[in-house]
């Protein structure tokens, strides 16, 4: 018997007695894991538990996993169906190799099953964390589901392989979003593109000007939800709107122009202010909470917004056409408090640059105590209530952290997500609103993994190039769009020897005038001829974190804080010091296996008295 082996008997006899004072689960969450609506789940959780219905259309067998990528290889998986009218359970994993092995201790519960002439029925629940290093420990990250099915049942041999009744689907089990409840009647208005043609290349902006509706009062609109023609899952990568100058020409109202190409209108330079983010895998939009809203009709409103749409076209397609874009929901029982959005993380640019090469590579954007002090203090003393924050970067990304920070000591994290996947980027809610005050500071610290590749990864706008960006919903609204930070280029450069710029600038990327070896190479074919290695990258990662930075502090608009493009050097900062007691046993989703005998029964037995006594 292993030293962990006690300790799981303990947290397992503490989720038995919980049970018999539970009153039931409620399955408040659900989703559809295959496109046809074949394969749907529904769940619900407590602090020591996560119960699932899975409900197909098969008489066979029903396979449910839990994945580090989304592949079968290094899987959790419980399989059942209903045989003879009993219902059964099993739980196996899988090796790195895909093979299907019978997990010796059994974690999942069947709670009950049931099958008619088309549909197969189980519920079944297990622990969050079980102890046991075949399951994957089920947290508030983003968390790879695998489902497969079958025609048969599971023989004495084993399941029959599925097949192509097979998929994967990215949730936030423990942080599942928003519901999409609104009151039945509410008024809506759509913004949507209009058979616009994606041009053949790998990433494609594009933007177009609306105007709201025009309102005789405040309104405030409390959801907004995305609109992808069918077909366009893959193709819409992310969806921004923007407040424009008030004063816009009339005339520029729904034309669409490609963003950032040197013929686009000026007016639409004039939209600086993210409005709403919405980036892929996001489905079912956001809902604002009962007491928060963003406010419409008034005179420091939207009148003009920009909609932008990020196409990703890798297999460089021709002939499509889209029509994507967003509804809004709006309504005049006005909320409590007008919502804002602030953009911050590293502010994207080439200056923001990764090496190949690396398994375990960080950046870091800063929202500086001293841009925070100025605006609030002008703006909100009292600070401001965060209650959502999309967390967003690019395929390298593989794990993202908003940090929060007062008085140099950290709190927790306003979010994070240890399992980042591309494909799945959507507002998450916070279980409880946290407060940002004036002098704060936060970091969006985002990790990658660059080893499949053998030149430099930039800061930009394709889906191949990378963002580190955290958009923070909040409220009351204040005069603060973007909050961002962006590596001095100069240490950067001397960390690969160069001495001397060409000068005065007069190319973007500028050039390198010495050492001799760069003589003439853009500033970018410098980072690519230097010879790469893992330590390399690791000392270069080192520098990075520690060098002054450019800061971006900006207001609604066009217009600046003072602290705009002050060079700043990162702030030395500390941990928050919480007992090792809290930490281990914090609650018995975050029970560490090494904790000790006394530690543990105690944290489980108050869990035990919290949850029976408020059933």
């Amino acid at each position: 018997m292993s030293e962990n082996q006690p300790l799981c008997a303990l947290v397992f006899l503490t989720s038995l007695f919980c049970s018999a004072c539970s009153h039931g689960t409620r399955f408040v969450h659900s989703a559809a894991l295959d496109a046809d609506g074949r394969y749907n789940i529904k769940w619900g959780f407590d602090e020591s538990t996560i119960t699932f219905e899975v409900e197909v259309e098969t008489k066979g067998y029903i396979g449910f996993g839990l994945s580090p990528t989304g592949a079968m290889s290094s899987s959790d998986i419980v399989i059942g169906g209903v045989l003879n009218g009993s219902p059964y359970l099993l739980d196996y994993y899988t090796d790195s190799n895909r093979k299907v092995h019978k997990d010796v201790l059994q974690s999942y519960q069947l709670l009950y099953g049931r099958e008619n002439n088309t549909h197969t029925v189980l519920a079944f629940s297990r622990n969050l964390q079980t102890c046991d290093d075949n399951d994957k420990v089920i947290t508030g990250s983003t968390v790879r589901v695998i489902w497969a099915f079958h025609a048969e049942d599971v023989g004495m041999s084993g399941p029959v392989y599925h097949g192509t009744n097979r998929g994967r689907k990215s949730l936030r089990l423990l942080n599942p979003g928003t519901s999409s409840s609104i009151p039945a009647g509410t008024a809506f208005f759509d913004l949507q593109n209009k058979e616009v043609p994606v041009p053949h290349k790998d990433t494609t902006y594009w933007c177009q000007i609306f105007k709201f509706p025009e309102l005789k009062k405040k309104h405030h609109i409390i959801r907004i939800e995305p609109k992808i023609q069918k077909g366009h899952e893959n193709l819409v990568h992310h969806i921004l709107l923007y407040q424009c100058d008030s004063n816009l020409n009339k005339s520029e109202i729904d034309r669409g122009h490609e963003c950032y190409h040197p013929n686009m209108p000026d007016s639409f330079f004039t939209c600086e202010t993210v409005l709403f983010a919405w980036a892929i895998g996001g489905e079912v939009g956001f809902t604002y909470p009962p007491h928060v809203g963003m406010s419409m009709g008034t005179s420091i409103d939207p009148v003009y917004v920009q909609m932008e749409i990020h196409f990703d076209n890798p297999s460089l397609q021709r002939g499509i056409v889209d029509s994507s874009g967003l509804r809004l929901y709006y309504s005049p029982s006005l909320r409590r408090y007008d919502a804002g959005v602030i953009e911050t993380g590293v502010w994207v640019s080439l200056y923001h640059m990764l090496p190949p090469g690396m398994q375990d590579y960080i950046t870091e954007g800063h929202c500086t105590q001293e841009c925070l002090q100025e605006s609030l203090d002008s703006e909100m003393p009292s600070g401001i209530h965060v209650f959502a924050v999309l967390l967003h970067a690019h395929l390298a990304g593989r794990a993202i952290r908003a940090r929060h920070f007062r008085q140099q000591v950290e709190l927790q994290p306003l979010a994070s997500d240890d399992q980042f996947d591309f494909n799945f980027q959507e507002f998450q809610p916070l279980s409880q609103e946290r407060i940002v005050l004036p002098g704060d500071s936060l970091i969006t610290e985002c990790r990658y993994n660059t080893k499949g590749r053998m030149n430099m990864t930039w800061g930009g706008l394709s889906t191949r190039d990378e963002m580190c960006l955290s958009y923070l919903l909040y409220y009351p609204r204040v005069n603060l769009a973007r909050c961002e930070s962006l590596p001095e280029i100069t240490g950067q450069l001397k960390f690969i020897g160069v001495k001397e710029i060409q000068e005065p600038v007069t190319t973007w990327p500028f050039v390198i005038k010495s050492p001799k070896k760069y003589s003439n190479l853009s500033f970018t074919e410098a980072m690519d001829k230097y010879k790469w290695t893992r330590k390399r990258g690791k000392a270069f990662n080192d520098i990075v974190r520690k060098l002054p930075m450019n800061v971006r502090c900006s207001k609604i608009g066009q217009d600046e804080w003072s602290i705009q493009g002050v060079i700043i050097s990162p702030p030395e900062l500390k941990s928050e010091k919480t007992s090792a007691a809290v930490v281990a046993c914090r609650n018995v989703s975050g029970i560490q296996c090494g904790c000790s005998l006394a530690l543990l029964l105690t944290a489980c037995l108050l869990l035990i008295l919290q949850t029976c006594l408020h059933l």
